[in-house]
């Protein structure tokens, strides 16, 4: 490489103005100066957390000032996931390459597939062509790549796994519990993530004379999960902590051993890759990319989406075998530090910024 920088810019949500696993994949590229020397890298804040009205006003704020700042960057490496951010970002994507710029596209969402299965084929056709003017397209894993290309069409489809900056985790495991006291369930609370199918699940232990605790920490639909939890009887076997930053984060998987995530639909979720990270055992759905990556009784244990029974068996055995613990919290951490490390995934990265650059 020679000595002129490489100017790259990341466009997504702002990693410190919105919350979730897309942010914290830019924030983890953002900071890695070591994988990507020769390099200036950039962020572009293209949404924020809000109401609805704040989100469209900063939206357009952000659309207008983009095209103040494009023509000193090399390459544009755009961060989008499905419904509104699939169409803003089109918008991106169309002008940059009107303007003969080199554009990745890396797609993140994890309802992809039920956001474009319900779309009209012009709405279709409009992705597909429009992504298809992309130098590449990034896929989270196999399995998203197979659905960009067999259903929608995408060209240039390279997989890259999301990514732990493994060395933020390695002090998680000092002084270790070694015993199941109480699970965790991190990430926005809805439906999709389980986190009604969760509850019932604890209900269900109740009844069988098992009394689990759990810890909710994220935001979303708190006071309905709250409510619920009421109605079953199990309020008090509950915490909600709401949002948590990284701080409170390691604090609360220093405390725990068990991960539950039980979602309808994912991506490749960093909740999972961290717990891993961790040494915890994960459970979760046999959904996205999580089954390219939990094996079973190695990683943790997988149930189909809304099975709630099985939840409740699943949580049940691993209170009552805690000796799988110590051969689970290895495997997990060996398994991310060899095909989740940041730095590996990073260096995967460079190498396709530095590709694209010299076409």
């Amino acid at each position: 490489m020679n000595n002129k920088l490489i100017k790259v810019l990341e466009i997504g949500p702002s990693v410190t103005r919105s919350k979730g696993g897309m942010a914290t994949v830019i924030d983890g590229i953002y900071k890695d100066k070591v994988s990507f020397q020769g390099y200036k890298i950039d962020l572009f804040d293209s949404f924020i957390d809000g109401n609805k009205l704040k989100r469209l006003m900063f939206c357009i704020y952000a659309y207008i000032k983009f095209h103040l700042l494009y023509k000193q960057y090399d390459i544009f490496h755009i961060h989008m996931a499905s419904y509104g951010s699939t169409f803003r970002k089109i918008k991106y994507i169309k002008f940059l390459k009107r303007n003969n710029k080199k554009v990745i596209v890396h797609v993140h969402g994890a309802a992809y597939m039920e956001f474009y299965r319900a779309l009209n084929d012009k709405r279709k056709k409009m992705i597909t062509d429009t992504i298809n003017e992309a130098d590449l397209v990034i896929a989270l894993s196999e399995t998203w790549k197979c659905f960009f290309e067999n259903e929608i069409k995408f060209k240039n489809v390279v997989v890259l796994n999301n990514a732990v900056d493994t060395k933020e985790f390695k002090n998680i495991n000092i002084n270790r519990n070694q015993k199941v006291n109480k699970l965790l369930f991190l990430g926005r609370l809805g439906k999709r993530k389980g986190t009604y199918d969760l509850i019932y699940a604890i209900k269900a232990l109740k009844d069988m004379g098992v009394l689990v605790k759990c810890i909710f920490a994220g935001d979303g639909e708190i006071e309905k999960a709250k409510m619920l939890a009421e109605e079953l009887g199990v309020l008090n076997q509950l915490e909600f902590t709401g949002w948590i930053d990284t701080k409170k984060k390691m604090k609360l998987l220093k405390s725990i051993e068990v991960i539950v995530l039980p979602s309808y639909n994912e991506g490749l979720p960093m909740t999972i890759l961290e717990g891993m990270a961790s040494g915890k055992i994960i459970i979760s759905t046999t959904v996205g990319a999580i089954p390219e990556v939990i094996i079973e009784e190695e990683n943790g244990f997988l149930i189909e989406p809304g099975d709630i029974t099985k939840l409740a068996e699943v949580i049940k055995y691993v209170y009552e075998n805690e000796e799988i613990l110590e051969k689970i919290s290895k495997n997990n951490i060996a398994k991310i530090d060899k095909y989740f490390n940041i730095k590996k995934i990073n260096r995967k990265l460079e190498k396709h910024f530095y590709n694209i650059y010299t076409r």
